[in-house]
């Protein structure tokens, strides 16, 4: 057994779709769009298995997931704390907020915290 995709709701399909191409070399596919209902998605790939399924609907009211149970974070592995440091201050410079700087965390991990456009976290660790 193995996940096959993470979901999320966005505002904005094509800046989000952006955002997860232009920072983490995501590959999006072909874009979905129910006529009956409105929904809109992009299945982004990232070179493996596991795929991030971006999802806009009208009738979805938008939250953040922060302060709720649920969703917490995706995380995207770099390769080094260099390409950490380097990907944490281009998101910052074009314009995205960083929510934790590039740190070792107490489990010994080395990491930062941005938000996409619609402000879910996103862990860029090495």
């Amino acid at each position: 057994m193995k996940i096959s995709h993470i979901a999320v709701f966005v505002s904005d399909l094509e800046k989000s779709k952006a955002f997860y191409e232009h920072y983490f070399g995501g590959i999006a596919g072909e874009k979905y769009h129910n006529a009956n209902t409105g929904l809109q998605t992009y299945f982004i790939s990232f070179g493996g298995d596991v795929r991030l399924e971006l999802m806009y609907s009208p009738l979805k009211i938008q939250h953040t997931a922060l302060n709720t149970m649920g969703y917490a974070h995706i995380a995207f592995s770099v390769g080094s704390r260099a390409e950490v440091d380097e990907l944490t201050e281009r998101i910052k410079l074009e314009g995205y907020t960083i929510a934790s700087a590039p740190r070792v965390t107490g489990d010994g991990y080395y990491e930062s915290v941005a938000l996409d456009p619609d402000g879910n976290c996103i862990e860029i660790t090495e």
